[in-house]
């Protein structure tokens, strides 16, 4: 899949807005692909999941006996490419605002496993859901996105296989260019910003 073809996917599902919008980096953005809208459709989501597993080099795909997803984000996106692969989808989340695994998720000794996320943009929540995979047993081999928006600043400790790379400028609130200033700031994400 290309990444007109990618970006035709999130256009056909109203996914790809622009305006300004409060990420939950804290930092601020002109634009934001709504993952959740993008994956509603499930021959949609099954098409990207399939891409994503495309990406990913034959010998670490061989390798994946369960992908991760941290929640909420990429619960949908971890079970679409958990599908596509053929294993087991997990996920981890906050209830006390750490990502741990939980509801009777396990992962045996060295298990290895996919980090699947929706949209990394600085790469800090894939990092804490890696360490809680690991804190649980699993072995992070390779981590995927359906976007990279870290315009290739992201270093998650593993190889990394994002579907498509979107270099879209993010500012800290008080450094915003005019433009953006003068539109009302939106937060479309599920988690509260930094």
């Amino acid at each position: 899949m290309t990444d007109e073809e990618v970006l035709d996917e999130f256009r056909a599902a109203e996914a790809l807005l622009e305006g300004h919008f409060i990420l939950s980096s804290g930092l601020r953005s002109p634009r934001y692909l709504q993952c959740a809208r993008v994956l509603m459709n499930p021959s949609r989501a099954g098409r990207l999941a399939e891409a994503v597993a495309a990406k990913i080099p034959a010998e670490l795909r061989a390798q994946i006996s369960a992908v991760v997803a941290p929640a909420m984000g990429g619960v949908i996106a971890g079970q679409e490419v958990a599908r596509a692969l053929d294993v087991d989808a997990m996920f981890v989340e906050r209830p006390t605002g750490t990502f741990e695994l939980r509801r009777g998720f396990r992962l045996s000794p060295g298990q290895k496993v996919l980090m699947m996320e929706d949209v990394v943009t600085t790469g800090l929540s894939s990092r804490e859901a890696i360490k809680a995979i690991e804190d649980a047993g699993g072995e992070v081999i390779v981590a995927a996105s359906l976007v990279d928006r870290s315009n290739g600043t992201a270093d998650l400790g593993v190889p990394f296989f994002p579907l498509i790379r979107l270099d879209v400028p993010s500012y800290e609130a008080d450094s915003l260019p005019p433009e953006l200033a003068a539109i009302p700031a939106i937060k479309p994400g599920s988690r509260v910003g930094a």
